[in-house]
């Protein structure tokens, strides 16, 4: 209970909303508007993470860290879709819209950066070591496709020809994204520089994903991706609750 009252209201009713409207995406996909539901919940999800980004960073290094995460989310994926490496054989369906050179969807970055930088707030060691930070983010990235690479399947958005073991999905989707995870947190925090503590903004992003791709796993029946997501949630809200007492801490220092 703890963890819910350190949480801001408004990013607990948000969360709320998401993991509701997961209900509808997963039992109503062919309603009357529902083609738009990813693209308006991408950019609504992404908004907090950028947001506050921007705020921590400043705008040239934030766009230059967000410019060097896009660019290098479409290079990975791309080269995934053609190749199979490093995830496996996979391909996007349509819901998420029109594809870069046909392979990869446009929606893509503003769906994984926000994830990115969750990833890295929320593992920033006692120190700001640039390697241990990077593992860490890395396997946090992992752990939340744990939740969100079943659920996305089982919505169609894309698919595993071969299938695999969890949920349809193949054990080597989890090395890629521990290559992958690790190379975007490593060019975010190269590109922003990322010095003094994190804002627990920069978490509210993944916290909301957390919460729709959770509800996602609820009401598709996928239970091992829904227990990891209740503990992601309760790991993020947790790590969020630390930045904002180390940055109480911080300021207190300064006076």
């Amino acid at each position: 209970m703890s963890i819910v009252r350190s949480i801001p209201l408004p990013l607990l009713l948000v969360s709320a909303l998401f993991f509701g409207a997961a209900y509808f995406t997963s039992r109503f996909p062919d309603a009357p508007g529902a083609s738009a539901g990813p693209f308006v919940a991408t950019f609504l999800i992404a908004l907090p993470a950028f947001a506050a980004l921007f705020r921590y960073l400043g705008a040239r290094r934030a766009a230059l860290s967000l410019l060097a995460v896009s660019l290098f989310a479409f290079a990975i994926e791309a080269t995934g879709v053609a190749t199979g490496f490093p995830y496996g054989d996979f391909h996007y369906g349509d819901a998420l819209g029109p594809k870069v050179f046909g392979l990869v969807p446009y929606l893509l970055p503003v769906s994984y950066a926000p994830l990115v930088i969750g990833a890295a707030a929320a593992s920033r060691p006692g120190t700001s070591r640039f390697f241990p930070w990077v593992l860490r983010s890395a396997a946090l990235l992992v752990l939340m496709d744990g939740v969100l690479d079943p659920g996305a399947t089982a919505l169609g958005f894309w698919a595993w020809p071969d299938g695999g073991a969890y949920y349809g999905v193949p054990a080597s989707n989890y090395l890629g994204w521990l290559l992958s995870g690790a190379l975007a947190s490593a060019l975010l925090l190269a590109a922003g520089r990322w010095q003094v503590q994190p804002p627990p903004g920069l978490l509210d992003s993944s916290i909301v994903a957390m919460a729709f791709w959770t509800g996602v796993a609820v009401f598709e029946g996928l239970a091992l991706p829904a227990v990891l997501g209740v503990a992601l949630l309760a790991f993020l809200s947790w790590r969020r609750s630390r930045l904002r007492d180390g940055k109480a801490v911080l300021q207190a220092g300064r006076v």
